[in-house]
């Protein structure tokens, strides 16, 4: 893993790297950054960067024996602890022992293969059951155990730990001791998405490195580069993820470039109140997989907002291909005005919100059309 494949960030990645060359790196270091973001990447790229036989100005080697393992995420002196299920007895020395699972290959495969995924798909990828995860007091052992042992390579020891946010609290408090005195040449990396959930003395002990997200142009500028998606899916997908990478890819095969042509056509049907075509959408909207479906509110909402935008004259920071355009301007000169855009934003968004908590598709969609209908149609000044 090199700071070269993570997309944009350079500010951060130079931070880093600059911190190692000046010896300021400390034994304990805490990635935040919101999810999606390559807080995980980050982490990574600099252990590759610790174990490099030839590290470069700026990056890893990316050719020595060290970086080949550090990209299978191998390397005999890079150890992981994350949460799994169960776990916890006290008698209980390996967390994997019972299960009989290699979470650690696991983790690994995770890593490399879903770089920006966040806890939800760690628990699909394993297919973990619908129980509570957690960093167990005997992980916390083990993690102990493991650095008490010498590098087999005789550099720099990493124990990462990811989403420590579930750490056991028995747990966490064990680590305490080493997090505060490690062994010569240890680091430990803690990556997580909600810094506010860990323990203020785990917080007090780390440096904490802050990974932003990705801005659109990063997001555009990746999904293009790795030729993951047609330029025009990627002008619309870059502002719906809103930095989050983790939901660029999400979008990459459901927001196609006919999204917004469905919308224009949904509309329509709503402002012409012909209910059969409304239903037919309905159905056609209610049929899709969650995602999909949180994808076309997302469209939508993108709609709305491009719309404003063509009001205000702010032409140069709209993000909609040209041939969507002239369905755009008319219908921010017809049909909305300021007000009603503001109430159809609402309601698009009101409706993602409820979608998220597993409310009824076909019902929320049927709502949502009158509801869409009933303020294309109310006179200029809305009362109800």
């Amino acid at each position: 893993m090199l700071f070269s494949s993570i997309p944009g960030l350079g500010e951060v990645k130079e931070k880093i790297i600059q911190a190692v060359k000046t010896n300021h790196l400390a034994h304990a270091l805490l990635f935040h950054g919101p999810e999606g973001s390559p807080n995980l990447r980050m982490a990574l790229a600099l252990a590759t960067y610790l174990h490099c036989q030839n590290p470069r100005e700026e990056d890893s080697c990316g050719q020595c024996p060290s970086c080949q393992k550090m990209s299978k995420l191998v390397h005999p002196d890079m150890n992981f602890a994350f949460p799994v299920v169960g776990g916890d007895s006290k008698d209980d020395e390996d967390p994997n022992k019972e299960k009989k699972v290699d979470f650690t290959a696991s983790f690994r495969n995770f890593a490399v293969k879903i770089p920006y995924g966040n806890v939800s798909d760690w628990i699909y990828h394993n297919g973990f059951e619908k129980k509570q995860l957690n960093i167990s007091r005997s992980a916390g052992k083990q993690i102990i155990k493991t650095l008490s042992l010498k590098s087999f390579e005789g550099g720099y020891k990493i124990m990462l730990i990811w989403a420590p946010e579930y750490m056991h609290q028995n747990s966490a408090n064990s680590l305490l001791k080493i997090l505060e005195e490690p062994p010569e040449k240890t680091v430990f990396m803690l990556v997580t998405s909600s810094p506010e959930r860990l323990l203020t003395t785990i917080l007090s002990r780390t440096q904490k490195i802050l990974v932003r997200a990705f801005n659109d142009e990063e997001v555009m500028s990746h999904l293009l580069s790795d030729g993951l998606c047609s330029r025009e899916a990627a002008v619309q997908i870059a502002p719906l993820a809103d930095g989050n990478m983790r939901e660029a890819y999400r979008m990459v095969d459901q927001v196609e470039d006919e999204n917004t042509v469905l919308i224009r056509d949904w509309f329509r049907a709503c402002f012409l109140l012909d209910i059969n075509v409304i239903f037919e959408f309905v159905e056609k909207f209610s049929g899709k997989d969650k995602e999909s479906q949180k994808s076309l509110l997302l469209s939508g909402i993108n709609v709305i907002r491009e719309v404003m935008l063509d009001k205000s004259k702010a032409t140069e920071l709209m993000r909609s291909v040209e041939s969507d355009r002239d369905f755009i301007h008319k219908l921010g000169v017809n049909v909305l005005n300021e007000e009603k855009l503001s109430r159809i934003y609402e309601a698009l968004n009101e409706s993602y919100y409820h979608l998220e908590r597993n409310a009824s598709a076909k019902i929320l969609f049927a709502d949502l059309s009158f509801r869409i209908y009933r303020i294309m149609k109310a006179s200029e000044t809305i009362t109800s």
